[in-house]
Parts: structure tokens; sequence; C-alpha cells
């Protein structure tokens, strides 16, 4: 599952890895992401746009929006069985770019909020799938949702599923909609490498979607405070 994230670090790297286009995003650093809000997301929509998206799939078929209160993720071992996801992860795949996201780790008799990151600090990619979707009245809505697949060895310890995270060289390749070969795009949602990840306990403010500070990602010991990489 991934139900937060932020988006606080300098994503112009992701951006220029995708070769984005045409830009609209608020580049205003968020620390706290929660489903139903706006999200900076790079998709292909004729051509490779960055863009703010709702946290929450709207399907082009659906009556009405409540539906992407339920849809803010998506199994990667099922996208190719379920009809809502089917033709989205041939044709309308995006990516999120983020500088982590977060998990609770059940301490005792409550849950401990980390924060996932690269250990080198870097942003990095999750696989998403979006969609356009028009209200009766005629508003348009771009949404999205996030691809999740077994967690990795370190993730493993608190919750047996992760975001799928999309190596850089995969980037062109994931956001391509002529790309519709099922089983090279299966293979890019395996967990990665958790070699490259750590976490660090953080405040349990985060617990409230209404509160977007720093605070929420600063680490509860100084000692976890993430190093940014100088390449």
């Amino acid at each position: 599952m991934c139900g937060r994230f932020s988006q606080s670090g300098d994503l112009e790297v992701v951006r220029k890895q995708c070769k984005v286009v045409e830009c609209s995003v608020d580049d205003r650093p968020r620390y706290n992401i929660a489903p139903s809000q706006p999200a900076q997301v790079i998709f292909n929509d004729g051509i490779t746009k960055a863009a703010m998206l709702r946290w929450g799939l709207i399907p082009s078929w659906s009556e009405d929006e409540t539906i992407g209160n339920r849809l803010i993720n998506a199994r990667a071992e099922s996208l190719n069985e379920k009809p809502m996801f089917k033709n989205l992860f041939r044709k309308r795949r995006c990516l999120v770019p983020v500088d982590g996201f977060y998990e609770w780790q059940k301490t005792g008799r409550f849950k401990q909020p980390v924060r996932i990151i690269m250990k080198d600090g870097t942003p990095f990619a999750l696989a998403g799938l979006w969609d356009k979707w028009v209200s009766p009245a005629g508003d348009t809505i771009d949404s999205f949702t996030i691809i999740t697949t077994d967690a990795n060895e370190l993730i493993r310890p608190i919750h047996d599923r992760m975001p799928a995270i999309i190596s850089p060289e995969n980037y062109l390749l994931w956001l391509d909609p002529e790309v519709t070969d099922v089983k090279l795009l299966s293979q890019m949602l395996n967990p990665f490498s958790s070699e490259k990840m750590r976490f660090y306990p953080v405040s349990r403010i985060v617990n409230n979607p209404e509160i977007d500070t720093p605070e929420c990602i600063k680490p509860l010991n100084p000692d976890d405070t993430p190093q940014l990489s100088l390449l």
C-alpha cells in the first residue's frame, strides 16, 4: 500500500530524465500528500507532460468522482486482469516523482510512521496509471493511482506491500503509450532494490492529512537526517 508521500525536493531532475515537453506543476514543496489531493504527475497525453493530477483514480466511464476515494492504489499483479485497469496499463501509464513515501510500523500499542527514501537522498519515481474523467456538467478531472507490488526486504517487516518504483533507465519506456507489451511492462514493477533505500521514524503529525509542513519529514533522531548526494 502507499497512503502518503512527499514531493519536497527538487523534482526537476526527474522531469528532465523523462524529457517533459510541457510543464504546469505547482513546485512548492509538499511534505505530506494524501489521497484526494493534487500532486505532480508525469504522463504522455500526445506529448510528455508534468501537471497536477488528483490522487485517486476516476476512470473515464465512472458515473461520479467518488470512486476515486477507493482507487488510490492498484496491485501490479492484477493490472492486466481487472477491466478498470487493463486498458490504462497499456495506454495511460504515468510516473509520480517523489523524494519519499510513508509507511506505518507497528510498535507496541501504536503504529510509528516512518519515511522511506533513497540512501543518497535523490528523488525517484513511482509507477502509476492515469485517466481523464468528464463530469455531467462538463468539468474535466485528470486523476491517478499508484501501483503497488510486493515489499522488498527493507520494507517487509513494516508492510507486505510497497509502491512500485521505476528505474530511471525505464522512465521513457514506461511513459511511451506505444509500448503495450504487458510482459515487458510487468517486469518493471518488481520490488525495488532494498540496498538503495532506507527509512527513518518521523513525527506522528503525518497521521493528519491537513498538516503539510517540514516537520513531517524531520527525523525523530537527528542522526537520521538525510544527506543529499552531490553527484
